[in-house]
């Protein structure tokens, strides 16, 4: 005889939940900025411990260790930039106008000042060969990427986009948004202006829709019998 098994109730939270919670937002926050003040290897655990005001062995027991911490620090980053809601199906919305929308939202997660110093800091010798960049690739680019993806599959069954390979598609418009106006950040060169930024992305998202925008079929031209 087979013995159904009932799930077993949550477990309580307990009063101390929300305690921890703002702890744990306190200790990303200390981390981005000392990740980004004084780079990976400048950060001791201690001293991230002593900006959020916490010790060291509630920092462990959020995190494990650095990598992770680092990791959820980019995560952290681009759910607050980047929130889940911008991917969203949200068929009433146009797809033009979904489009700019997280484009304008990319474009400034990528160019905050902590962004670039991030930026920086993965392209040193010292972190470019470690495990860094591949923990920073799968925080961050790849989380944004994947939800964008799934975005364009809802486009693509409601009929609006035609897309052989979506995730190629995907980084593609993330590495159009990125441009130029963004290398000038990282390598120093001249900043672009609100106008030319905001004239660069709509040019971005113009250039992905006539990539992939399905457009209405035009009727051939009648052809006039010979008389």
């Amino acid at each position: 005889m087979t013995v159904s098994r009932q799930p077993s109730p949550p477990k309580s939270t307990g009063p101390g939940r929300p305690k921890d919670l703002g702890k744990r937002a306190a200790i990303l926050e200390a981390a981005k900025r000392m990740f980004t003040q004084l780079g990976y290897d400048g950060s001791s655990m201690d001293q991230i411990a002593a900006e959020a005001g916490v010790s060291k062995l509630t920092v462990y027991s959020h995190f494990g260790d650095k990598d992770a911490l680092f990791a959820a620090a980019i995560e952290a980053h681009c759910e607050q930039s980047l929130p889940s809601s911008l991917f969203e199906p949200s068929p009433a919305t146009p797809l033009r106008e979904r489009l700019a929308t997280i484009a304008r939202a990319f474009y400034a997660m990528i160019s905050s000042p902590e962004a670039v110093a991030g930026h920086r800091m993965l392209c040193t010798p010292q972190v470019a060969h470690s495990a860094l960049p591949k923990l920073f690739w799968e925080a961050g680019p790849m989380r944004v990427q994947g939800d964008f993806a799934t975005l364009l599959e809802r486009r693509i069954g409601a009929g609006e986009l035609d897309i052989a390979d979506v995730p190629r598609a995907a980084g593609q418009f993330f590495a159009l948004l990125k441009g130029e106006p963004h290398a000038c950040l990282v390598f120093g060169g001249p900043a672009p202006t609100e106008e030319e930024i905001e004239a660069h992305l709509a040019a971005s998202v113009d250039l992905f829709l006539r990539a992939y925008a399905v457009r209405e079929a035009v009727p051939a031209p009648a052809v006039r019998a010979s008389r």
